[in-house]
């Protein structure tokens, strides 16, 4: 699995990028993780709904291809896009969206914070406010987009939305659980993880 560190990145570009991967890929190219940040940017899921849009600001609002709701991005939250072929591996999307948890919860417990999902929301939660979010697309058995995890940025735009959809839902993030936290090091211990338990499926 080839993991890329793209640094910060605009988010229509990347997606874009995303695609393209995605529709040229052979049966036998190698699945890749993209790490990355994006400028301050709302992203809103496939079925996501308008009114969970809360309040209008200068940050941007892009309509994409994922699943899930409204979450927001920006610099100082790690992302991981995950062009992984479901279909080569023998696993379901449910199966991906579990290891993904699996990951993210492993790599916060080395840094002594527990955490964990909640059913029928996905995504990493630490007593019971989010600091991790979900959201795949997949054509041809063949995923991308990824996972969003908060690790030293400002928060303050989630309460701009009803994160993932869900009202009045707290967010946190590593920087406010721990210390000595940088976003390169929790990059590379997540990806590394991610790798170990995709390939092992």
């Amino acid at each position: 699995m080839k993991i890329t560190k793209l640094g910060l990145q605009n988010y229509t570009q990347t997606w874009a990028s995303m695609q393209a991967f995605s529709a040229n890929r052979q049966v036998d190219t190698e699945d890749e993780l993209w790490i990355v940040e994006h400028p301050p940017i709302f992203t809103q899921g496939i079925s996501g709904k308008a009114e969970h849009l809360l309040q209008h600001s200068d940050i941007p609002v892009v309509q994409s291809d994922r699943g899930g709701q409204i979450t927001y991005h920006a610099p100082g939250q790690l992302i991981v896009y995950c062009l992984i072929d479901l279909k080569r591996l023998g696993i379901g999307v449910k199966k991906m969206v579990s290891l993904m948890e699996m990951a993210i919860i492993e790599v916060l417990s080395h840094h002594n914070i527990h955490s964990q999902t909640k059913n029928g929301a996905p995504g990493v939660y630490v007593e019971g406010a989010k600091i991790a979010a979900l959201g795949l697309k997949v054509k041809n058995g063949r995923t991308y987009h990824g996972l969003s995890l908060n690790v030293d940025m400002d928060l303050s735009p989630f309460s701009h939305i009803n994160p993932c959809g869900y009202q009045d839902l707290a967010v946190t993030q590593l920087a406010d659980l721990t210390d000595n936290i940088k976003i390169g090091t929790i990059a590379n211990e997540l990806t590394q993880t991610l790798k170990k338990y995709v390939t092992r499926s």
